[in-house]
């Protein structure tokens, strides 16, 4: 992509507030949990918590964000801590016992962070709420969700160069995300001899692909755009778009014929741009209510499948030892039976030869199996025993 082009004066559009709060840890920032950026929801509030590897001892919150993890004290009011999900390396849930004669188990997260220059930060929050109820609950669930879903809506924050966003010449659509024009013929200034392609202009951002290869393309959320402007190349006319330090610091060229559809769009992705700032959409929809429901009703579920199992399992059993029992009595009642009508006309059967127990045996009468007899003997032995 382009690095420089002539700097000439041009129209220029307002820089948006910087994202940082995704991609940084921070450590007592003055009313940290008062002071959320546009765009920033709380999802979720996890209260009785202690940051148990900085401030043991201090009861604070956990705001579970669209964009981080805040933690603050309850009890010194300048100890807070910021961790973005993009810094998160590895999450864990433990059971660790609380400094008490009677070593309560709780419930505790386990955070490792990366931050800048490869230094590394290593979290534990502690549920020390005490309450015997929230121990069999998972209170860390929201935590684990959220950032779920972070890693899988990047496309809404974060520039993608050569992505696969396009297909069959259409772009994949985002959810919420509303396409507002199309432009074709924009010739991407990016080498010498220029790509020509396609604008997709949405809610969200600017995507550009190639119509040779629609593979060579790059979405550009406008939260990483840093500033818009119409400037003199070698080219003509051009829209500039440089993209912030966390997009990569890139400067980018696109010239688009005739100079008023230029204008044109120009306008239009101001427009936008400064619509987005106002009120940013991070891609991230959760409710931290309807997820617990979801997992009681879960759980609920899964204990009524586990209790149906064993109910069926003692059924069947009792069905098939009502089987083994009814077969065994039919057999010695008419063993009965059969040695009274012997006696008066033709005797006792000899016995044979069973060549899977290797002894003689009586001959079994017809209607029955050797491996009934086999079943049913251990389990009249048991009901003697």
């Amino acid at each position: 992509m382009l690095k420089s082009l002539a700097p000439m004066e041009g129209n220029q559009q307002p820089q948006l507030q910087l994202l940082w709060e995704d991609k940084d840890v921070k450590f007592d920032v003055p009313h940290l949990h008062k002071h959320l950026r546009s765009g920033e929801r709380v999802l979720d509030y996890i209260y009785h918590i202690e940051d148990s590897k900085g401030n043991p001892g201090d009861t604070g919150r956990l705001m579970v964000t669209n964009l981080r993890i805040i933690w603050h004290s309850l009890v010194h009011k300048k100890y807070n801590l910021s961790i973005g999900y993009a810094r998160i390396g590895n999450t864990s849930t433990r059971i660790v016992h609380m400094h008490s004669k009677a070593r309560i188990a709780s419930q505790a997260i386990y955070i490792l962070a990366i931050g800048n220059e490869s230094s590394r930060f290593e979290f534990l929050f502690t549920d020390v709420s005490g309450e015997t109820s929230r121990r069999d609950q998972p209170i860390f669930a929201s935590v684990f969700d959220v950032y779920h879903l972070y890693q899988r809506t990047y496309l809404y924050r974060d520039l993608k160069l050569r992505g696969a966003i396009v297909q069959s010449g259409q772009l994949v659509i985002l959810p919420d995300e509303q396409v507002y024009s199309q432009v074709q013929g924009v010739w991407n200034l990016s080498s010498d001899q220029g790509n020509l392609g396609s604008f997709v202009v949405s809610n969200i951002r600017l995507v550009w692909f190639a119509d040779a290869n629609e593979t060579f393309n790059i979405s550009l959320p406008y939260l990483q755009i840093e500033s818009l402007r119409i400037r003199e190349s070698k080219y003509g006319p051009a829209l500039v778009i440089q993209t912030a330090e966390t997009g990569g610091g890139y400067v980018l060229g696109f010239r688009i014929d005739p100079a008023e559809r230029l204008n044109e769009l120009f306008k239009e992705l101001c427009s936008l741009h400064t619509i987005y700032g106002e009120q940013p959409n991070f891609g991230i929809q959760y409710n931290a209510k309807d997820a617990r429901q979801r997992l009681a009703e879960a759980a609920e579920e899964a204990a009524q499948a586990a209790q149906f199992k064993v109910d069926n399992f003692e059924e069947l059993d009792e069905r098939q030892e009502r089987e083994i029992n009814t077969k065994l009595n039919s057999y010695l009642a008419e063993g009965c039976l059969g040695k009274v009508s012997s006696a008066s006309s033709q005797g006792e059967r000899d016995p044979v030869y069973c060549k899977e127990l290797g002894f003689a045996m009586e001959q079994i009468r017809e209607g029955y199996k050797l491996q009934d007899l086999w079943i049913v003997m251990p389990t009249k032995m048991e009901t003697m025993e």
